[in-house]
């Protein structure tokens, strides 16, 4: 008895591989259809760049816009309490007044304390603005905003008092 085996037909391929393409698209078509139309963003990052100092980060993003400046939600001037941390975080953009009107900055900063924290959006936004327009790179350079200020508080050793500090002597 001899078996015998069908070769198989070719249209039969391509009929599971449509089936299959179907669905990957049908099920496409429904997950955009349940995604919200708020998730789409129209104005999407034109750069991005990150400020650290002491133990503060800054993530910063350039869009295109009329110059509004946000820090956490809050607007930078309302943000920042002093006038001090206020100078600080605009420095690069009060350098480049002709980039306040064609970008928007978007600023998400934690850890530290309130200076620290301008310190750092000053080096994130001055990154970022060197993404877009690397001609401003010698302005910034100039005025010290693309320096990095590695001061960090020193740790503490063991046997001390501080980092520093010893422990009072005593004699008797």
């Amino acid at each position: 008895m001899k078996t015998t085996t069908k070769p198989l037909s070719k249209s039969s391929t391509p009929k599971t591989a449509s089936v299959s393409t179907k669905v990957a698209t049908q099920t496409k078509t429904a997950a955009e259809k349940r995604a919200p139309a708020a998730r789409k963003k129209t104005n999407a990052p034109v750069s991005h760049a990150v400020g650290r100092r002491k133990s503060s980060v800054a993530r910063v993003w350039l869009r295109t816009g009329k110059g509004a400046f946000t820090v956490n939600g809050k607007e930078v001037l309302s943000y920042f309490d002093t006038e001090v941390s206020r100078a600080s975080a605009l420095a690069p953009w009060t350098m480049l007044p002709h980039l306040s009107k064609e970008f928007d900055i978007e600023v998400n900063v934690n850890g530290g304390g309130m200076n620290s924290q301008a310190d750092a959006v000053k080096l994130g936004v001055a990154r970022a603005v060197i993404e877009v327009r690397n001609d401003a790179r010698d302005v910034l350079r100039s005025e010290g905003l693309l320096t990095v200020d590695s001061r960090i508080k020193e740790r503490k050793k063991y046997g001390q008092k501080g980092a520093r500090r010893k422990f009072q002597f005593v004699k008797r």
